[in-house]
């Protein structure tokens, strides 16, 4: 059926931002584009006097990044190097329109928090560096605020650069390597190289900016240099945060902060001015009565003593009237208003907001990342964390500090007052199914009645069973026939360790081994794929939850309000020579839950062997899904004829989306195009919410990843850890991209971020993954199940390929030690 085609205008007022983009080049210039339909590209740029008008096509209720011109997606980025700039326009245009009048808000004024981008976009981009600015403006709300820590070159010129030393984040030290010096700092030596022993030009000539947070790219190190405040100001932000953290230091030097804010041009437009030290803002209020600038006072850890007062700043808390005095608001750590409990869970929330609030005190939080560990409550949604200080029911704050200040814009704009909302029924003109694996696997441990009732609750349409069987011929839910990974098998039935050539190529703990009874004495083990970093999964309820049999879980999926459940089968071949019969043994479940008349839930079956496939043409009304477990860039036309045979609809890995240079994504590929053109649902899975899941181009944030799996590449289905995220922003009104929406969170355009690279920053691309050819589709017919007699020894016929770990002392001494390391390294790899 042809696609529905609708069209979107947007227009960026010029007295805004003078239509200023991001060019690949990093220069601003300004844009107007214009296009009437799907077969409609530009083919010229024209500035405008009254602004920039763009007009995109929408297809079926989603944002189309498809095709103009009947070019493929993947070529997208080569014949359309300005799309980045397009969707950036987009989030521009969408800024300056106005939002429908929602909820009033818990802050001091009613109005939406601010955001407050921390050397700009300093998540993506080295700290106050010109493209995190620009980016920060380009990516977020209409009212940014742009914040700038206030360093100072020996001649007096202000520089935005956060920390008091220079040599962690730009390459001072390579540049002037004798220029180190030592200084007192609050009476403690620091030695590095300090900005104030050097002049403006030697700092802007000579030393560009580095990335120092590991975690995030290195790609721009050394390309841009450092940014003054003149030039933050030359980007026209709509608001500017200037913060002076060293002030006591650099009057010990000669150089006066005072002096220097009071003697700025008045186009030098400062909406707040921060500061931790209260004399500072004491003395520079005196000076600056008639000015609309908000002087906000900034603590620091509690245990540490302001320089003015000689109290802590924990004492300074708890006198927040005498704060009043002299400022309008207070910069605080995100833990002074939601503390951690010692097991890194929320505790109860203080009362400093309301406090504060009913001084007239504004209360903005600081320390809002969405690449660093935070409590395990937010399951490592990061907009979680921005709902929990703004979209709670006893407070919000009236603003967020943050190095992604678009994530913090999609939490205020989108997320935040539609938790109950409904969610939109899936279709191809609404959103994809939301597939669980392993029910809510990122909350508690895999295939337990837990999982699957959190995911339930979390609004899931499709719960999923990955199906193993017991030695015993029962047939349950596990993620994986070894139970070393998510079982306490490893230490509970050690001497049943084999290795089985046809499913891994490491020992392991198989379920055909073990009866049902001594199953069901094993305990839940929740896995961390992470955990080697430090990402842990809910630690609290590592060992909750029972499994279930795969009666109890059709029973339980009949009794709630899912649209349907997905059973995956594999190894089926190998269960056959155990006399393990699983296509019939699930095939007689189905029937006995009623499921082969079942019309209110969809079943699905998934299997990466298409012989188990072909076992289910029986039952008309279930869909068949084959699962692809190689990387591809797209799929022969013999494949696609035999997949048809076959299944309805395949499930892909991530990777097969877009291929990968160095994090960042370098072009989508044909791999959902050519499956849909074949008349295929396309089912993408894993998502997970941690942050090192994540390449660059989605800003760390798995909203956007979904953003971009569902409006941009127009999955069918998303398969994930966290049901919870998704439907979160299904359930926003920004999850339809043909709304007018003040703002809308946007899909990862492929190739934005590696095009504005300097150049030799990233090796060079791998060749495209192998199309999918017959041979990776067809598999021979399952071999008939061996009658066996059951013993405790592998049935005749395994022998071959099963070897025993009893039958070496070395191989039983190392697994304990090894095997969870093994797992996981195999599963990151």
């Amino acid at each position: 059926m042809a696609a529905k085609w609708a069209q979107k205008t947007v227009v960026i007022p010029a007295q805004r931002r003078g239509c200023h983009l991001i060019t690949p080049k990093g220069h601003n210039a300004p844009w107007k584009h214009t296009m009437e339909g799907p077969d409609d590209m530009p083919a010229h740029i024209k500035s405008s006097m009254f602004g920039c008008a763009l007009t995109i096509p929408i297809t079926d209720g989603r944002l189309n990044m498809g095709t103009w011109q009947g070019a493929p997606p993947d070529q997208m980025g080569a014949s359309y190097p300005h799309m980045f700039l397009i969707l950036l326009l987009l989030h521009g245009a969408n800024a300056a329109s106005k939002a429908p009048a929602g909820p009033k808000w818990q802050t001091l004024s009613g109005r939406p928090p601010q955001v407050v981008a921390r050397g700009g976009f300093s998540g993506l981009f080295p700290d106050s560096s010109q493209f995190a600015y620009q980016f920060a403006l380009s990516t977020s709300l209409p009212d940014v605020v742009l914040f700038c820590d206030l360093q100072f070159s020996s001649d007096s010129m202000g520089m935005c650069k956060t920390g008091l030393t220079l040599d962690n984040s730009t390459t001072v030290s390579e540049i002037f390597p004798k220029m180190a010096k030592t200084y007192k700092v609050h009476g403690e030596d620091v030695h590095g190289w300090f900005s104030l022993d050097f002049t403006a030009d030697q700092l802007i000539q000579n030393i560009t900016l580095l990335q120092n947070i590991f975690s995030r790219p290195s790609t721009f190190d050394g390309s841009m240099g450092m940014y003054t405040l003149d030039d933050v100001v030359e980007l026209h932000p709509p608001q500017i945060w200037l913060n002076v953290q060293y002030n006591s230091f650099f009057v010990e030097h000669k150089l006066s902060t005072e002096d220097y804010i009071l003697g700025l041009p008045k186009k030098f437009s400062l909406s707040y001015i921060s500061s931790t030290e209260i004399d500072f803002l004491k003395n520079l209020g005196g000076k600056l009565k008639k000015s609309n600038t908000k002087l906000i006072f900034r603590f620091l850890n509690e245990d540490i003593i302001e320089s003015s007062t000689k109290k802590t700043y924990g004492e300074l808390l708890k006198d927040l009237k005498s704060i009043k005095e002299f400022a309008a608001g207070i910069l605080v750590p995100k833990t002074y208003i939601w503390p951690l409990n010692k097991d890194q869970y929320l505790g109860p929330s203080t009362s400093l907001v309301k406090d504060a609030h009913a001084l007239g005190l504004e209360v903005y939080a600081s320390g809002f990342a969405n690449d660093i560990v935070t409590s395990y409550n937010y399951s490592y949604d990061p907009s979680a964390e921005y709902l929990q200080f703004i979209d709670n029911p006893d407070f919000s704050v009236d603003g967020v500090l943050t190095d992604f200040p678009p994530t913090a814009s999609g939490a205020i704009a989108c997320l935040a007052h539609s938790k109950d909302n409904p969610v939109p029924p899936p279709g191809k003109d609404t959103r994809p199914l939301i597939i669980t694996h392993n029910g809510a696997s990122g909350v508690y441990a895999g295939c337990t009645d837990l999982a699957y009732k959190q995911a339930i609750k979390d609004g899931a349409d499709i719960i999923d069973c990955a199906v193993q069987m017991s030695k015993d011929g029962v047939v349950f839910c596990m993620h994986s026939a070894d139970l070393s990974s998510q079982t306490t098998a490893a230490t509970a039935f050690v001497s049943k360790s084999s290795t089985v050539h046809e499913i891994q190529n490491k020992s392991g703990i198989f379920s055909f081994d073990l009866s049902w009874s001594e199953i069901q004495t094993l305990k839940p083990d929740l896995y961390s794929p992470f955990a080697q970093a430090g990402l842990k999964r809910n630690p609290k309820a590592k060992n909750a939850g029972k499994f279930l049999t795969l009666a109890q879980f059709l029973d339980m999926a009949k009794a709630s309000n899912v649209s349907g459940i997905l059973l995956e089968i594999e190894h089926a071949p190998y269960l056959a020579k155990r006399g393990l019969g699983v296509v019939d043994a699930v095939s007689s479940a189905l029937t006995k839950a009623g499921y082969d008349k079942e019309i209110k839930q969809q079943v699905f079956i998934q299997s990466d062997d298409s012989a188990v496939l072909s076992g289910f043409t029986k039952f008309k009304s279930f869909k068949r899904v084959l699962s692809i477990e190689i990387e591809i860039s797209g799929a022969s036309k013999p494949s696609l004829d035999d997949i048809k045979k076959v299944a309805d609809g395949v499930r892909i890995h991530r990777s097969s989306v877009a291929q990968i240079t160095g994090y960042f994504m370098t072009s989508f590929t044909d791999t959902v195009g050519s499956l849909q053109a074949a008349n295929l649902s396309v089912f993408i899975g894993v998502l997970k919410n941690e942050f090192m899941n994540l390449g660059f181009d989605y800003f760390a944030d798995p909203t956007v990843e979904i953003v971009t799996y569902s409006s941009a590449v127009l999955a069918d289905g998303l398969v994930t850890d966290y049901p919870a995220t998704a439907a979160a922003y299904f359930r926003s009104p920004c999850s339809d991209m043909s709304l007018n929406l003040s703002y809308s969170i946007l899909p990862a355009q492929p190739g934005a971020l590696v095009r504005i690279a300097a150049p030799g920053a990233l090796a060079p691309a791998a060749g495209p993954a192998p199309v999918l050819e017959p041979k990776d589709v067809v598999d021979p017919p399952l071999p008939p199940v061996k009658a066996v007699i059951t013993t405790d020894v592998p049935a005749p016929g395994a022998a071959d390929n099963t070897t025993s770990a009893a039958s070496s002392n070395a191989g039983k001494s190392l697994l304990g030690a090894g095997i969870a390391a093994l797992l996981s390294l195999s599963f990151l790899h």
